[in-house]
C-alpha cells in the first residue's frame, strides 16, 4: 500500500463540518467538505483510528481513483487502469456497489456489471486466473458517479459506523447513532452538565452522550472489514485500540434517559451495560409532559415522535405541545436541543427556536431546534 492514501468519510448531510473537525483532532490532512461526505489524506495507520474514533462518520473508504466517465467503455478503461492487485489479494471478494447523480450512466447495476467485470480482468491477469474464487476476505468496491466523474473505492469499515455494537435490538424508529452524535456534539456537551432525554427509546442519545462525556471510542466493541486485511498490520489495530483507551475519562456524570414505554426504558438500560455506560446513566419510566428539573443549569437533547414516523401528525402536535410547557418551566440555564420532523414543530412547542439546523435522519428531512443557546 502507499504510504500515504486518499479517504471518502460520507456524513450525515448538514454535518459534513462535524465529521472534518474530527477528522483534524485525528490529524488527517488536506481535509475538504463536499455535500454528504469529507475528503481527506493520510497513512495507512489512520484506518483503524478513523474506524475507532469517528462519532458522526459513516464510513472509511479508501479512494483509488477518479475519472472522467460519460460512457460504459470510459467507466470500463478508467476502472481497468486502477492497481486494485495492490489491494485485493486473488482469494478477495469484491462486490460493487454505488449511485450515480447527475450522469449520463445513471442505470446503477449496468454501472456495476460493468465495473465488476473491468476489475475480474485486471485480477485475472495479474493473478494468472480465468476465473477468481473469491472466498477469502471482503473488499466492497464502491462507486460514486457525480456529474459524470466516477470515484472508486474499497470500503474498510464494513457494516455503517452507527452500528457501534451496543445495540442488541433496536425500538420503533431508532435514531442512528452517528445522528445522535451529530446532535450532541452540535450542543458542545463535554459531561459537564445534567444531560436530559425525556424521550429516550432505546437510549442512543444518553448513551451516545456517555460515550462522549468519557470519551470512549465507539469502535471499540465491534469488528470492521479491514481488521481481516493482509495489507493493514494487525498491530496497527492494537495499537489505535490502546491509544483510545489511554484518552478515556473516568469521571461522574450526571445523564438521565426517560420513555413513558416501560419496554424501552429497560431496553436502553440493556443497550447502557452493552455500551459500558450503565454507570453513568440513569433511565427511568417518566412522561415527558411531566418532565422536570430543579438544577440550575444543564442540557435537554431529544428526538420526540413526529407524525410521517410514529404518530399521526396531530397526536405528535399534542405531545410536542405537553412537552414545551413542561420545558418552559426549567430554570434559564437550561438548554433544549429538539431534533423534529414536524413541518410546523416552533408553532406546536410554543416558542421560536434561537437556532435552526437542517439535517435528515437516513432520508427523513429534519430540523434540529435549539433554545438557550
Amino acid at each position: 500500500m502507499n504510504p500515504v492514501l486518499d479517504y471518502v468519510i460520507p456524513a450525515h448531510m448538514g454535518a459534513e463540518s462535524l465529521v472534518s473537525r474530527e477528522l483534524g483532532k485525528l490529524d488527517l490532512q488536506d481535509i475538504r467538505t463536499e455535500n454528504g461526505r469529507v475528503l481527506c489524506r493520510g497513512p495507512v495507520s489512520a484506518i483503524p483510528r478513523m474506524n475507532l474514533r469517528l462519532r458522526t462518520g459513516a464510513r472509511v473508504l479508501i479512494a483509488l481513483g477518479s475519472f472522467r466517465a460519460r460512457t460504459f467503455e470510459e467507466l470500463f478503461q478508467g476502472a481497468l487502469a486502477l492497481p486494485w492487485e495492490d489491494y485485493i489479494p486473488r482469494d478477495g471478494k469484491f462486490p460493487v456497489k454505488g449511485y450515480s447523480l447527475n450522469s449520463q450512466l445513471h442505470a446503477v447495476p449496468s454501472c456495476q456489471a460493468v465495473l465488476k467485470k473491468a476489475l475480474a480482468q485486471r485480477l485475472g491477469r495479474v493473478y494468472g486466473l480465468n476465473t477468481l474464487p473469491e472466498t477469502g476476505s471482503l473488499y466492497q468496491v464502491q462507486f460514486s458517479l457525480m456529474k459524470d466523474v466516477a470515484t472508486l473505492m474499497l470500503d474498510t469499515s464494513g457494516e455503517n459506523l452507527y452500528k457501534r455494537g451496543y445495540r442488541a435490538q433496536g425500538a420503533a424508529a431508532p435514531l442512528r447513532e452517528t445522528l445522535a452524535a451529530v446532535l450532541i456534539t452540535l450542543t458542545r456537551y463535554r459531561g459537564r452538565d445534567p444531560l436530559c432525554d425525556p424521550f429516550c427509546g432505546s437510549g442512543t442519545i444518553p448513551i451516545e452522550a456517555a460515550l462522549i462525556a468519557r470519551n470512549i471510542a465507539p469502535g471499540l466493541h465491534r469488528s470492521f472489514s479491514a481488521q481481516r486485511w493482509r495489507q493493514i498490520p494487525a498491530q496497527l489495530w492494537k495499537e489505535a485500540a490502546a491509544e483510545a483507551r489511554d484518552l478515556e475519562f473516568h469521571g461522574a456524570y450526571d445523564i438521565w434517559g426517560g420513555d413513558i414505554d416501560p419496554a424501552c426504558v429497560a431496553l436502553a438500560q440493556h443497550n447502557a451495560k452493552l455500551a459500558g455506560v450503565a454507570d453513568c446513566i440513569r433511565f427511568e419510566t417518566a412522561d415527558a409532559a411531566k418532565f422536570t428539573r430543579a438544577d440550575p443549569r444543564g442540557r435537554v437533547i431529544t428526538n420526540p415522535p413526529y407524525g410521517e414516523r410514529l404518530l399521526e401528525v396531530q397526536e405528535a402536535e399534542a405531545l410536542c405541545k405537553a412537552f414545551g410547557r413542561a420545558a418552559a418551566k426549567l430554570p434559564e440555564g437550561w438548554s433544549l436541543g429538539v431534533l423534529s420532523g414536524l413541518t410546523d414543530f416552533e408553532r406546536a412547542f410554543g416558542r421560536p427556536a434561537d437556532k435552526k439546523r437542517k439535517l435528515y435522519n437516513g432520508m427523513l428531512r429534519c430540523d434540529f431546534f435549539q433554545y438557550g443557546v
